[in-house]
């Protein structure tokens, strides 16, 4: 199984989500976090680190473990996936902003609002933000 790295980036009670490109293979036009594969020979912090700045041109400068997905639909990964979620309190490179085209929108959810969101990449999710 592959190894991925996602941020959750928490600020104001709200969370950053982005829209998957409709070219994307893995849940096009879906709202999800910010992150992606673990590379060979790197670690997860450092894929975390790494994948938001590549991303959303952000250095994440204070992150806590949340929790790990076992997801096995995501055709990205042969065997199935293993995510790693990281709640994101703090980091530099305000704002946010998209760097490349894996999102075409960016936005701050409050919790409630995006547990409701009917188009987010994994079910999982849900249950995952109203942790935080």
């Amino acid at each position: 199984m592959a190894d991925f790295a996602c941020a959750i980036l928490y600020k104001d009670a709200r969370i950053l989500l982005g829209r998957r490109a409709p070219h994307r293979l893995a849940y096009p036009n879906c709202w999800d976090v910010i992150g992606g594969r673990v590379e060979a020979g790197e670690t997860i912090h450092g894929a975390l680190i790494r994948e938001l700045g590549e991303e959303i041109g952000v250095v994440p400068t204070v992150f806590t473990p949340l929790a790990t997905i076992i997801d096995t639909k995501n055709p990205q990964a042969r065997d199935g996936g293993v995510y790693h979620f990281f709640r994101v309190t703090a980091w530099t490179g305000e704002p946010p902003h998209m760097k490349n085209d894996e999102h075409t929108e960016l936005r701050w959810f409050a919790i409630a609002e995006a547990v409701q969101l009917a188009d987010l990449a994994m079910e999982d999710y849900r249950d995952l933000f109203a942790t935080l």
